[in-house]
């Protein structure tokens, strides 16, 4: 059974300051991921067990546990790679089109995305997506790790807006964080991404 690892950054924990703190980014990544990481392995670790015992019974909190831990571990892994110093102030080429064309222009994608960030109750995520059956980009919420997210999605740009990823920084003002966000974003690695969900999810989900 292959275990899940920690990935590295790209680049240092202070990298990314002032939009980000180094203090942020050293709790957030060797801290809070690396728990995701742990508790997605322990999960399939106790399922294994609870096949080889034959004893299913827990069966339903070990799938919320790995579904829960395999969540964060997987959306804190694009998390890192949508950031980069310096950022780049809007994205180019075929991902600026596809953008244009499903939210009417950039500053239209901009101010949705934006609210999506602010709207999310509680903990969770705002995500720009690969819609597999639609072929289309959607902006869409993520509670939690994992909750409210419909199946044929691929991620494309993610902003964590759990309190652990901005409250040091920025105490209760989600505005400000999300406001710094676009300063960082690596639009390459995004575009990146969306050139790969469009061509490779292509007649995956058929009617």
């Amino acid at each position: 059974m292959s275990l899940y690892t920690l990935p590295e950054l790209g680049y240092d924990y202070a990298a990314l300051e002032p939009a980000i703190s180094g203090r942020i980014m050293e709790l957030h990544h060797g801290k809070h991921h690396q728990a995701y990481v742990t508790g997605a392995n322990t999960a399939l670790a106790q399922l294994a067990e609870a096949r080889d015992a034959g004893e299913l019974g827990n069966v339903n909190k070990l799938q919320k546990d790995l579904a829960f831990n395999l969540g964060g571990h997987v959306n804190h892994s694009i998390f890192w790679t949508n950031l980069t110093p310096g950022g780049s102030e809007r994205p180019d080429g075929e991902l600026a089109a596809a953008i244009d064309d499903g939210f009417g222009s950039f500053e239209k994608f901009q101010a949705h995305f934006t609210a999506t960030a602010l709207g999310v109750q509680g903990s969770g995520w705002a995500i720009l997506a690969w819609d597999i059956l639609g072929a289309q980009p959607i902006i869409v919420q993520l509670y939690d790790q994992q909750g409210n997210l419909p199946a044929g999605l691929i991620p494309l740009l993610m902003l964590d807006v759990w309190e652990h990823a901005y409250y040091l920084d920025y105490q209760n003002v989600r505005a400000s964080y999300v406001s710094a966000f676009w300063n960082i974003v690596d639009w390459q690695n995004v575009a990146t991404r969306f050139e790969r969900a469009r061509d490779n999810t292509s007649g995956l989900i058929t009617l």
